[in-house]
């Protein structure tokens, strides 16, 4: 469970925690869900500590649900962050038990490793909330210069690293882009994902080859140019795609 639902610090386990790093893809740019503290100038990462009677993965989802209002999020755990000193300086350690008076303080004077978690949502089904220590819940551009607390840039890059990865042995998209989408806002997706262009017809012929695809009987209206076909993902290939991997990078 998350510390915001919790009676006292002797119902999570000793020495860990864990971040999310909650992906968004808007307006041609990936963004991640933060947390901001007015008074102390900075951002975090959704995060909390985790129940003595509960996993991991039940105490990331109850992160994402109260942080985005969202059910079944796509969620994958990438990697654990354990340098000896990076939790030695929290700076949200006074505000945590100030607003809590059950919690004390000396749950804090431990090392801390913490286990990290990215999730893909659907920017425009979040409904941003933010935690009882923060101020606000936002979306950030990866594109600005954002001061986080600890290490949580670090927790950030290693995320979109992963993801990358990711992205050369399994599809991704169906969590990022609404129902129904154009050829050019996935293959757009996922250069912003991997940071450099891609042919467009390269593209086009490789996605379709996964058989992911359907392409609709519609097209996008309103713009400047020829209309573009719709297409949506077909999600049971997608599942299986999920599952057996795809052949080939990017």
């Amino acid at each position: 469970m998350t510390i915001s639902t919790v009676n006292t610090e002797k119902s999570f386990l000793n020495h860990i925690s864990l971040d999310c790093v909650i992906f968004g893809f808007h307006e041609g740019e990936l963004r991640v869900l933060s947390l901001f503290y007015e008074s102390l100038k900075l951002y975090a990462l959704p995060g909390g500590f985790i129940g003595i009677n509960e996993s991991l993965e039940e105490a990331a989802y109850i992160v994402l649900k109260e942080r985005t209002g969202l059910d079944a999020i796509f969620l994958k755990q990438f990697h654990v962050f354990s340098d000896f000193e990076r939790s030695k300086q929290n700076p949200l350690v006074e505000k945590i038990t100030k607003s809590n008076a059950t919690i004390n303080s000396d749950f804090f004077d431990q090392r801390f490793i913490t286990v990290g978690f990215y999730a893909l949502v659907e920017y425009t089904k979040v409904n941003p909330t933010p935690d009882f220590i923060s101020d606000s819940c936002k979306w950030v551009s990866l594109n600005e210069k954002i001061d986080f607390i600890l290490d949580h840039s670090k927790i950030i890059n290693k995320a979109l690293q992963s993801l990358r990865e990711q992205l050369n042995s399994q599809p991704i998209g169906y969590n990022l882009l609404p129902d129904k989408f154009t050829m050019s806002e996935l293959r757009v997706l996922y250069e912003t994902i991997l940071g450099k262009e891609l042919d467009r017809r390269n593209f086009q012929r490789k996605i379709m080859s996964y058989n992911i695809l359907n392409k609709l009987n519609e097209r996008r209206k309103g713009g400047a140019h020829k209309s573009p076909f719709l297409f949506e993902f077909n999600l049971e290939n997608y599942k299986k795609a999920l599952n057996d991997g795809l052949q080939g990078g990017w």
